[in-house]
């Protein structure tokens, strides 16, 4: 396995994944649900609530499979982006919006009246965590009071939004009865989470299976019709509290592991070891081990946040899970590790991390996308400022960015700079990194610059 970012998919069983025993039926593409026969729905209405690195993907897949999309965001400036093409996608999906803006299957709007024509409603709306790591559910539930205030009978909704579990009754099923709207009879409702992987061509939507999980019988095999559309198969699970701590369980089971890899990386440097080779060697075994590897931190949407909505809930229920606590909590310093880091590798050279000119090399919080959300070199920009260091950045996908207030812009010619540091983040690939060799301290948080003989790592 080569060059993987941590906020990516790490460690996928070879072959797909693994299919258990279940009580629910799989829908699979092609063939027969358990529950009826499923009608051809390529020329159903379905509207997208939210845009975004979700919402915007699952439009395309939609209208590509046949389907009339209207997209819906309360973002004027985002629907110019994609009526302009100037979204961070996948090239495979950006043919697919070129096709759709010069056809009639898609549909971009602001207005939410228009989901009353939608046969389905898919909500892909983020749900992010503050600075205090609380769940910020104001976009979920706002997207869900707006499709409940323009829900119609007949109609389909599945939330996709990764929340805490029992979200789509409290903000989906209890205001529809509200209105006097029976789910599973008047309107259907469920959850699927999203499974989207940013930047990585493997995992394709088409390619990637679905769980749902349905309130009642009639509404999960709606679902499971409507994904089929998009997925190789969608695995149906007995409720949507099922389907939401499906997620949280993924995302959870990443942050640990990685929590835990780069404890490994930090244990094999003071043994003297690679800590990749140790790893790469440890995957070699077929059975019981999944390879995952250590870096400057956690980025994304994900794994940063998604575990933060299950501790949340359970300490509202007083209750402590400690492996999941303790890997949050190593997620959350390690940044923090990279910084201090820092500071050794300039100490050794004589130099102190105060008033040192650091650059760090790649802001975006994975390789191959324009989206510095969540990313870990945030936090390592601003402890390096807060040591006093002069800190900047080069990224060939980010120009500028914010921090503490203040616009930092990309430097465009970083080999040119006199650099006490070079601290390696992100690696893009198609970038030309060779001149990183030049500067005698650097830094490797990825721990893949073997090219560069010197290097140091977290």
């Amino acid at each position: 396995m080569t060059s993987i970012h941590q906020s990516e998919m790490l460690g996928e069983p070879v072959g797909g994944p693994a299919r258990g025993p279940v009580a629910e039926p799989v829908y699979m593409a092609g063939g027969a649900p358990a529950l009826g026969a499923v009608p051809d729905t390529a020329g159903a209405v379905v509207g997208i609530v939210g845009l975004g690195y979700v919402g915007l993907p699952t439009a395309l897949a939609l209208a590509e499979a046949g389907s009339t999309v209207i997209g819906c965001d309360v973002s004027e400036a985002r629907l110019a982006d994609i009526a302009s093409g100037a979204v961070d996608l996948l090239e495979t999906d950006h043919a697919r919006l070129r096709r759709q803006l010069g056809g009639e299957r898609l549909r971009l709007t602001g207005d939410p009246a228009a989901l009353r024509a939608a046969d389905t409603v898919v909500i892909c709306v983020p749900t992010p965590v503050d600075e205090h790591l609380t769940p910020d559910l104001s976009a979920v539930v706002g997207a869900c009071r707006t499709v409940v205030r323009h829900a119609v009978p007949g109609q389909l909704i599945i939330l996709t939004s990764t929340t805490y579990v029992g979200c789509t009754r409290d903000h989906l099923v209890v205001p529809l009865a509200g209105r006097g709207m029976r789910v599973g009879e008047d309107v259907f409702v469920a959850f699927s989470p999203e499974r989207i992987d940013p930047g990585v061509a493997l995992h394709a939507q088409e390619t990637t299976p679905r769980v749902v999980g349905g309130v009642t019988p009639r509404c999960r095999g709606r679902a499971a019709e409507a994904l089929r559309r998009v997925a190789p198969y969608v695995h149906a699970v007995g409720s949507p509290e099922a389907a939401e701590m499906t997620k949280l369980l993924e995302n959870s089971f990443r942050a640990v592991n990685i929590a835990f890899a780069n404890e490994v990386a930090e244990l094999a440097r003071e043994l003297g070891l690679d800590p990749v080779e140790v790893i790469d060697a440890a995957a070699t075994k077929p059975y019981g081990f999944m390879p995952f590897y250590p870096g400057p931190g956690v980025g994304g949407h994900c794994i940063p946040c998604d575990p933060h909505y299950l501790l949340w809930q359970l300490r509202a229920r007083r209750i402590h899970p400690p492996v999941l606590d303790a890997a949050m909590t190593a997620v959350a310093l390690r940044p923090s590790r990279v910084v201090e880091r820092a500071r050794e590798v300039l100490a050794e050279a004589g130099v102190r991390l105060s008033g040192a000119k650091v650059l760090v090399v790649g802001v975006a919080y994975k390789p191959g996308v324009a989206d510095w959300r969540e990313s870990p070199a945030l936090a390592i920009l601003r402890g390096l400022h807060d040591a006093g260091a002069y800190a900047t950045f080069t990224d060939a996908y980010i120009p500028r960015l914010t921090l503490h207030g203040e616009e930092l812009t990309s430097e465009p010619m970083p080999a040119a700079g006199d650099w006490d540091l070079v601290l390696v983040h992100t690696r893009h690939p198609g970038v030309d990194h060779g001149w990183i060799a030049d500067h005698p301290q650097v830094l490797d948080a990825t721990y893949r610059l073997t090219e560069v003989s010197h290097r140091r790592v977290p």
